[in-house]
């Protein structure tokens, strides 16, 4: 099958998790990404990511040079590598003509660097007007400099205290959120893009800001208006405006359960043996429960404990109840489901150490029409210079020789 974006040209100059993972979905759409790599600070940040994949297997500690990290294992499948030292005259100027043949430039870097190493937008876009340029910081390409790791823009984003209970210590969530979320609105811009530009002839640059990608997902869960109801914007394992809903023990581990309408919350009364409550006027209809979801949520809890949890998930869905087992993440990447769509796949073949028993993201869509597979190991640091210097810019042998001579690759 052919690929979405197949011809499309991406300069990657990404490093760490958020702009790595953005390229990493252009990849998987088709693009042909070109990792831009300065082999002198050791690339991509990633690539020191502990832990590491050695002949041997799994290590905390780098022991050889070939060894890759499972960040960079995973981030840069289906990724070309060059290495190119932009601070030097030449290595400016053999990116500026890369520019001219590229489609797409994406960049993570802090506030500051793309000046001061001109190539920001406004230094590319006339090498080439039909350029994409997507952006990914911590505030914005206006927002000021700032450090902007994950959790401290969980902190900023009020995330942090939507989880837990009323009063409780901050909670960060376990994934790095933020970091994961602005790549997602980052190909969504940069896919816009390539649509304005297919309609005119113009590029343009696409901006995404990490705290603006999270505060945007916080303010659809319409906290303000909670807090002028008088409701918690923190309500621990439950959800009292939806009622029954939320997460209960069982004597051997934990269920979900999401039944806030009428026929879900019978069934969940049913379950329980206690049919004579569907009609008592505290459960019978939605805003009645919500009134009473406290009442409600305890007796659900009591009747929980003493069930273990595949005989409660059993119990609830033989009446038809949204009901779930809580997964450990371990659990939850091995689900059969998610392997077979590949949203969840090995990270490398099974002859080579680690196996099947490695997995990572896949594309969680599926196109019936376009491959959208990362089967793509990912690369050594510069391994691609070469090859991309000589079909891109048509550099010979000799030239690539004396750029390698004097560190320019």
């Amino acid at each position: 099958m052919r690929r979405a974006l197949d011809g499309v040209v991406v300069l990657d100059l990404t490093t760490a998790l958020a702009g790595p993972y953005a390229t990493m979905l252009l990849a998987g759409l088709g693009a042909r990404v070109i990792k831009v790599e300065n082999r002198l600070t050791g690339g991509d940040a990633a690539r020191n990511n502990s832990p590491y994949l050695t002949g041997d297997g799994l290590s905390l500690r780098r022991t050889c040079e070939k060894d890759m990290s499972l960040s960079h294992l995973s981030r840069s499948r289906n990724k070309e590598s060059l290495t190119l030292d932009l601070k030097s005259s030449r290595g400016h100027d053999i990116f500026l003509d890369l520019v001219g043949t590229a489609d797409i430039v994406v960049e993570n870097f802090s506030a500051g660097v793309t000046e001061r190493l001109g190539i920001s937008y406004q230094d590319l876009e006339p090498a080439n007007p039909r350029l994409i340029y997507t952006s990914i910081s911590g505030f914005g390409a206006d927002g000021g400099d700032g450090r902007a790791m994950d959790t401290i823009i969980q902190a900023l984003s009020g995330i942090m205290l939507t989880a837990g209970d009323p009063g409780g210590q901050p909670i960060r969530c376990g994934l790095p959120i933020a970091d994961l979320a602005a790549p997602l609105f980052a190909v969504i811009g940069t896919l816009g893009a390539i649509a304005h530009r297919t309609r005119t002839g113009e590029g343009q640059q696409v901006d995404v800001s990490m705290l603006g990608a999270l505060t945007s997902l916080v303010a659809a869960e319409h906290y303000e208006a909670s807090v002028k109801l008088g409701m918690p914007t923190r309500t621990g394992q439950f959800v009292p405006r939806l009622a029954p809903f939320g997460t209960f023990e069982c004597h051997d581990g934990w269920i979900a359960v999401c039944a806030p309408l009428d026929k879900f919350a019978h069934g969940v009364l049913a379950a329980m043996g206690s049919p004579e409550l569907v009609r008592d006027r505290r459960f019978a209809h939605r805003d009645a429960r919500v009134e009473n979801a406290d009442i409600l949520h305890k007796l659900i809890a009591e009747w929980a404990r003493t069930q273990a949890t595949a005989e409660a998930v059993a119990t609830l869905d033989s009446h038809g109840v949204p009901v779930a087992p809580v997964r450990d993440p371990v659990q939850a990447m091995r689900d059969e489901r998610v392997r077979a769509r590949g949203e969840v796949i090995p990270l490398i073949g099974a002859d080579e150490p680690g196996g099947e028993k490695l997995l990572g993201p896949g594309l969680p869509f599926v196109l019936s029409k376009s491959d959208t597979s990362l089967e793509q190991r990912a690369p050594q640091l510069g391994e691609h210079s070469r090859t991309i210097l000589t079909e891109l810019l048509g550099y010979s042998e000799q030239h690539l020789d004396i750029l390698e001579q004097d560190a320019v690759l």
